[in-house]
């Protein structure tokens, strides 16, 4: 459910997406025998290699799940006291990848590329661009614990998946369509418009709603994209490519120094949105769907639920 979701709300298009799984198959039947052994078949199915179940029998009824945007050990034990008090929990959701989701997290990021070709950067530009983020990603990757989490659920017998880019590509459609719809002349009513979902109300509450990193209330927004989607952040000589593009404004769940950096020297507005808000953002929108199948959902780990 969760990957027909996020593929419908895909911005590269379900239709560019369902290609993109055909030739997966493709290449998959040209192997030869010992790659076909190596091959990851989730994949031939489900274009998000950082969703996955990562531990679990796929035919097991679930009732309660237990719901995170981050799962470690903590959780996971959380999910054995819970059960031990009478509130059986039959699954463990994790937004953010762990296990072999998380290895394959980088695989994911060239939805970026899309993004990128989408706002008006030529794609050659954008796939050259993100070659060499993607690489050191997969390679800052490789020395994780990436099991960790996963272990613990399996010794304690609880299924676990994790949920990460179909919920991405959920609160990029709702924001980006609300932003279209609305057409804020300024970042400051971009930002008022962005407090107006619940999520981010509450994250205000906490003093981690959203804020502005780069410009100022009374600048005019331009071209407002939002970018939250396609793994985790990506490179930073986009900015500059961006801004050709004639994207005035940037609204993300989070932007580190050296992207800041390059973002001024761009002249490109920055808000950034709010980590957990956004994510839980996404989240909820497939835990809705999820709900009306009959599924209790118990929130921890920094999800904000709330029902739309």
């Amino acid at each position: 459910m969760a990957v027909k979701m996020g593929m419908k709300a895909d911005p590269r298009g379900e239709k560019k997406v369902i290609q993109y799984l055909e030739k997966e198959k493709k290449r998959y039947e040209d192997m030869r025998e010992e790659e076909k052994n190596e091959f990851d078949l989730d994949s031939l199915d489900n274009p998000y290699g950082d969703t996955r179940i990562l531990f679990g029998d796929p035919e097991k009824d679930v009732k309660r799940v237990l719901v995170g945007i981050d799962i470690e050990v903590g959780e996971v034990l959380l999910a054995d006291r819970l059960t031990e008090k009478g509130s059986s929990i039959d699954l463990i959701i994790t937004h953010h990848p762990e296990g072999k989701a998380l290895v394959s997290l980088y695989k994911v990021m060239s939805i970026q590329e899309d993004i990128l070709a989408l706002a008006g950067v030529p794609i050659n530009v954008a796939e050259g661009i993100l070659s060499a983020r993607i690489g050191e990603v997969k390679r800052n990757i490789l020395p994780l614990n990436h099991n960790r989490a996963v272990d613990a659920a399996r010794i304690l017998g609880f299924p676990i998946m994790s949920m990460h880019t179909p919920a991405d590509n959920q609160v990029v459609k709702l924001l980006q369509k609300k932003i279209d719809q609305n057409n804020p002349e300024t970042v400051g009513d971009v930002l008022n418009l962005l407090k107006k979902e619940y999520e981010y109300s509450e994250a205000v509450k906490i003093g981690a709603g959203p804020t502005i990193l780069i410009g100022s209330k009374e600048r005019r927004a331009g071209k407002v994209l939002i970018d939250m989607t396609g793994g985790t952040s990506g490179s930073e000589d986009a900015y500059i490519k961006l801004s050709q593009a004639g994207i005035g404004t940037l609204v993300v769940m989070h932007m580190g120094d050296k992207h800041r950096k390059e973002a001024e020297k761009s002249h490109i507005n920055v808000i950034i949105a709010g980590h957990m808000a956004s994510d839980s953002i996404g989240m909820n929108i497939i835990l809705d769907a999820l709900e009306k199948k009959g599924v209790e959902i118990i929130p921890c780990s920094g999800l904000i639920r709330y029902k739309r």
